[in-house]
């Protein structure tokens, strides 16, 4: 088998080869720096902004309310740290999740070292987060709640709106990190009534390197980079004009035919899966609760990273869980946080569809892991 079966979407995604195309042209042929006053980096600096206006216009925010960032993870850090560090007068109280991405956990983990405290909410057996424990965990002192919108190893979607609206009774700020659901999901702020939000480009067929957040006007965030008065004056370096034109083009071109085939290809993906003896799914299972393009599942008393070896020898690319994390060998987080059974947490694995995934790709993959497991317990028996 000489074709690379990727199944490790959530990790990162293939570039789109519109959105390369658009991105080498302005690599190469508009190439000044956006700041400068002649005519050449004013055209650059129209093509950001025409960039900006349409990404707000996706996500319904004004365009003042969208900045670029390098990434994801600088988009949390941005978001989370630069509210408090901001806002530290009001009070020293965080409200995150027990499953959130290590951009987020981590920088939470920072603040405390900084004596901020923070309350990390527990999840349910499928990963949910109990609205009334959002409600409990609230103090006269906490100023954020940051919970994500669709987990990332297990695709629970959580209930957003109704978190905000607990967070409005208290006058508090919710920001989310929309990484994973961002064009799988509708993130339209206004309806979600977040303040703040955190995406990513290499997760929807745009390069790495390049993604955004969405803050409000009337939120107060301390800017992290010092230097120039680059995106309003909020993160300075000069902007990666070939990213931005390149992340816009793939969010333009991202439609919901590519939702509905990869909802299509999950349905199917996890009923022929869970055919297999000793498969056990993790997060959700009404799918209508999990992002479109996610599975997650263990097998009984097996070891997850022997299973991706295995898998990986055969061409197939697979994930034992988040990529900012998989090469650590300790068991996730988020299914210590989900209590998954004792003989299913080590043997955890993440397909991830995109729009490219075909049927074909996982036929071969479920013919693969089953030759894999049958092997196995052949040379059981032997012993």
């Amino acid at each position: 088998m000489s074709k690379i079966i990727y199944l490790d979407n959530n990790a990162t995604t293939q570039v789109d080869k519109r959105v390369e195309k658009v991105t080498r042209v302005w690599q190469t042929n508009f190439y000044a720096n956006p700041s400068s006053l002649h005519f050449f980096g004013q055209k650059i600096f129209e093509a950001i902004t025409l960039s900006r206006k349409k990404i707000a216009e996706v996500i319904n925010s004004k365009p003042d309310e969208v900045f670029f960032t390098a990434s994801g993870s600088e988009g949390n850090n941005l978001c989370i740290k630069g509210y408090c560090e901001a806002n530290k007068d009001k009070g020293k109280h965080i409200i995150t999740s027990s499953i959130e991405h290590p951009s987020v956990i981590n920088t939470c983990k920072h603040l405390e070292e900084q004596g901020f405290e923070v309350t990390y909410l527990p999840v349910d057996s499928r990963g949910f987060i109990l609205a009334e424990d959002l409600n409990k965990a609230i103090r006269p002192n906490t100023i954020l709640v940051s919970i994500m919108h669709a987990n990332n190893e297990i695709g629970t979607i959580q209930d957003i709106v109704s978190f905000v609206k607990i967070c409005n009774q208290h006058n508090i700020p919710l920001h989310t990190d929309a990484v994973q659901s961002f064009l799988k999901l509708s993130v339209d702020v206004e309806k979600l009534g977040i303040a703040m939000a955190t995406f990513s480009g290499h997760k929807i067929h745009a390069p790495k390197g390049i993604g955004f957040i969405f803050k409000r006007k009337d939120i107060k965030v301390k800017r992290q980079i010092d230097g120039g008065g680059q995106e309003f004056g909020f993160r300075a370096g000069t902007e990666n004009t070939p990213y931005i034109i390149g992340l816009n083009e793939a969010i333009q071109i991202f439609s919901q035919k590519d939702v509905r085939n990869m909802k299509n290809l999950q349905d199917y993906f996890i009923k022929e899966l869970m055919k297999i003896n000793s498969i056990h799914l993790n997060g959700p299972e009404d799918l209508t609760k999990r992002i479109c393009n996610n599975i997650n599942f263990s097998v009984a008393n097996m070891e997850g990273e022997y299973l991706l070896n295995q898998l990986s020898r055969r061409k197939i690319c697979i994930s034992t869980g988040s990529a900012c994390s998989s090469k650590s060998t300790k068991i996730s987080p988020v299914l210590k946080a989900i209590n998954c059974p004792t003989e299913y947490i080590h043997g955890n694995l993440r397909a991830s569809l995109s729009k490219f995934t075909t049927k074909r790709e996982i036929v071969i993959f479920l013919k693969e892991l089953k030759n894999i497991l049958k092997q196995n317990i052949n040379s059981l028996k032997e012993i």
